[in-house]
């Protein structure tokens, strides 16, 4: 049984296209800082993104994923960080919660989740830490999730690195205190996920909305559906005594 189990987010735990959420969440806040009087409303939403990737691209344990964001990004805009700040809680309050119609839930999640706490494991949100806490624990509710039951979340307020970073991953460990060869990585992103059995992390790769850029050269432990998973999960973890089914394929190649 695993000490603790690191879970993705998007299009893992929550029916989601990343793509088409990303092309309305960025849609969305540059028409509230249009409203809000922002003449340079598309210039904010092309800092955001460029900031994000130097957020994504660092590695320095001394900084915040946040901090780094932000010191870029207020290195390029011309306005007052205190306006702005209160934009962005604004936008999370107010325009984030009405992307929820572009997400679904996925059967079975909740009650997994049940099952895992009450047998102790630690569960990690291991979603990629570019988003703050807000717009995380939002997501979380969409899946039908209580935010509050996680041992982590991974936003970027409390993470010094990124995927596919392998730091990203030690960080975790060091955060639940637990080694990378007690702990299994579950998501749907071969690149981004599967490489923290490079860390020594055992990994399940979730094909339903399946993330292949390919030649990435990994081979998750197992694979499946997240059907199959449940089941999986339900024999290495104790859950209502369950056998794996036939789709469960292990170390495939």
């Amino acid at each position: 049984m695993f000490r603790a189990i690191l879970f993705d987010l998007d299009g893992t735990l929550l029916k989601i296209d990343m793509d088409e959420f990303l092309k309305h969440y960025f849609n969305a806040m540059a028409e509230m800082a249009r409203l809000s009087g922002y003449q340079e409303h598309r210039q904010l939403v092309e800092q955001v993104f460029a900031s994000t990737w130097v957020m994504i691209a660092n590695r320095d344990p001394r900084l915040t994923n946040e901090k780094v964001f932000k010191d870029h990004f207020y290195s390029f805009w011309p306005h007052l960080q205190d306006d702005l700040e209160a934009f962005f809680e604004r936008f999370y309050r107010e325009g984030f919660p009405r992307l929820r119609n572009l997400c679904q839930p996925i059967a079975g999640i909740p009650e997994l989740m049940q099952a895992l706490l009450q047998r102790k494991v630690k569960i990690a949100i291991a979603t990629n830490a570019v988003f703050p806490l807000t717009a995380l624990q939002q997501r979380l509710t969409w899946a039908g999730l209580d935010p509050a039951a996680f041992d982590l979340i991974t936003s970027y307020e409390v993470m010094h690195f990124c995927k596919p970073h392998l730091e990203y991953y030690q960080e975790i460990c060091d955060k639940l205190q637990v080694q990378p060869g007690d702990c299994l990585m579950v998501g749907n992103d071969m690149g981004e996920d599967m490489v923290a059995q490079k860390l020594g992390m055992k990994t399940y790769l979730i094909e339903d909305y399946l993330i292949d850029p390919g030649e990435t050269g990994l081979k998750p432990d197992w694979r499946g559906r997240m059907p199959d998973f449940l089941v999986f999960a339900a024999k290495c973890c104790g859950i209502a005594g369950a056998a794996p089914s036939k789709a469960i394929r292990r170390k495939t190649s």
